[in-house]
């Protein structure tokens, strides 16, 4: 689903992720993808007011505005999707921006995957683990834990998000949990991309859906419009460029460029099998003998509160 954002506003984001999902269903669609942090928005050309060495009262300000229209999951918002899932019958996967909230006090934001199930539950989640850039000012990393990939009736699904999609031992990970269907969820509109989507459909054997946003400068808020880090952003912020790709490397469908649409294709199982006749990644064309990696997908928490040890009378003691 290549759409835009209604940036920085929440409730809109998810009245249209709504609308969308229900757009695909009546297609006969049965698994639906939304590109990255589509709900509140990918914050495109922000700093947020930091330098080096310094941070600024307004870019806290733009800051706090992110945080509040970002998504808890679960949440009210995640409750409303799954229902509109729920009555279309479909799978989804769809980006947000998440917060963690401790306490109801501000917490850490996190770019991530949710997947939800035809019965409208979070089936799981996965949290950027390398986020790009400056994403790194304002996102905090995943760990191993939330590497997913689903068992469904489909297929199994897993995937990345942008710039992960570089990380060879990342995709190995995927790859060895056996990922069927790949999920690119991205903000990156540049030709190379596609070459890189094209790639993993041939590394992977699987086939590659690779989904962006099409934004545009007066899809933002008056509020957010009028904000000095807005004045220089060219009128289109995205031009997209969506697509799916088969187990070959082949493209089925796309790439979609300067404007909002839908891509759709029908995925041949059979196509997975021969594939991977003379090349499997993970199985008869890699060599452990040689090569051995290991993936840690313990969660990783700053703070573990131990509540096994003595009790207090036996430390008095």
């Amino acid at each position: 689903m290549q759409a835009g954002s209604v940036p920085f506003d929440r409730d809109a984001s998810v009245e249209k992720t709504v609308r969308l999902t229900r757009e695909a269903a009546a297609t006969g669609a049965v698994f639906v993808v939304f590109p990255e942090a589509f709900i509140p928005g990918y914050p495109r050309g922000f700093g947020f007011g930091m330098k080096v060495g310094s941070r600024s009262p307004e870019g806290r300000e733009v800051w706090r505005m992110h945080w509040e229209q970002s998504v808890d999951v679960p949440g009210p918002e995640t409750d409303i999707i799954g229902a509109a899932v729920r009555e279309a019958g479909v799978r989804l996967a769809l980006g947000v921006v998440e917060r963690e909230s401790r306490c109801g006090s501000g917490g850490t934001l996190y770019n991530t995957i949710v997947y939800f199930s035809p019965d409208g539950q979070i089936e799981g989640i996965h949290r950027k683990l390398k986020l790009t850039g400056a994403e790194r000012l304002i996102w905090g990393e995943g760990d191993g834990s939330t590497l997913t990939v689903l068992d469904t009736p489909i297929g199994r699904i897993g995937g990345l998000i942008c710039w992960e999609n570089y990380m060879p031992l990342a995709r190995m990970a995927l790859f060895g949990k056996g990922v069927d269907i790949y999920i690119a969820p991205t903000a990156d509109a540049r030709d190379s991309w596609q070459a890189t989507m094209r790639h993993i459909a041939c590394e992977g054997r699987c086939h590659v859906l690779g989904c962006n946003q099409y934004v545009t400068k007066d899809m933002y808020p008056d509020h957010i419009r009028r904000l000095p880090e807005m004045k220089d952003q060219p009128d289109v912020l995205s031009r997209g460029g969506s697509v799916i790709v088969s187990p070959y490397g082949e493209t089925l469908a796309g790439p979609l460029y300067d404007r909002e649409g839908m891509l759709t294709a029908a995925l041949d199982p059979a196509e997975l099998v021969r594939a991977r006749l003379d090349f499997d990644v993970a199985g008869h064309y890699s060599r452990p003998d040689v090569f051995r990696f290991t993936v840690n997908e313990r969660a990783n928490p700053p703070v573990a509160f131990d509540t096994g040890g003595a009790s207090r009378q036996n430390i008095d003691e």
